[in-house]
């Protein structure tokens, strides 16, 4: 999570669509940067309203827009997939080096999920039910209209590094598995094809 104070704005960090190279490039811009722990640094917009947002509006008097990345679901949960291969993954427990995206696919659609396979959702973090969601939700597909948004908030230029990417794995899913993992998937199906460019407010 990034706060820009005098732009009145806050980047939540969807897990999964690259907020560790956005952070690399926009933290020395930034009035607080939340990197560590992961439950700090992804933060939902749920806990921020409830938590961060009334504090910041006290603070300076006036609301902050909140700005966010969505990534195609099913491409989303690949990467949760490659990202619990890599072999220096901290807790073993939650690894699929030993199972191919098909298995963790089919587990993520399971209700109670496996630990390995409760990775929550976009929609969740996102536009939580019955909770004010995000201002502005950007594809992480075209991370370029982002960045071209925050040059201009910012007013300066913003050059992504390559950081914490993954190791290349086989995406292969059955027919059937595919079709399973749509209707799991639905609310954040949804979500994504509304989320037009630049951005839905």
């Amino acid at each position: 999570m990034l706060v820009f104070w005098d732009q009145r704005l806050v980047f939540l960090a969807t897990p999964k669509t690259g907020s560790t190279a956005l952070a690399a490039a926009l933290e020395p811009l930034a009035a607080v940067s939340v990197q560590r722990p992961p439950v700090l640094k992804h933060t939902t917009v749920q806990r921020f309203h409830r938590f961060i947002g009334p504090y910041l509006k006290v603070a300076s008097g006036e609301e902050f827009t909140t700005v966010a990345l969505m990534r195609e679901p099913i491409d989303w949960l690949g990467s949760w997939y490659r990202f619990r291969r890599r072999e220096d993954l901290l807790d073993q427990n939650a690894s699929t080096r030993d199972m191919s995206f098909d298995d963790f696919a089919n587990a993520y659609c399971e209700r109670p999920q496996p630990g390995f396979a409760n990775v929550g959702a976009q929609s969740r973090f996102l536009t939580p039910p019955g909770k004010p969601p995000v201002d502005r939700i950007f594809r992480y597909e075209d991370i370029g209209t982002f960045v071209d948004f925050l040059e201009e908030r910012l007013n300066c230029e913003i050059i992504l590094p390559r950081l914490n990417v993954s190791p290349e794995a086989d995406l292969a899913l059955r027919p059937e598995t595919l079709a399973r993992l749509r209707g799991v998937m639905a609310e954040d199906l949804a979500l994504y094809d509304r989320v037009a460019n630049p951005a839905i407010a």
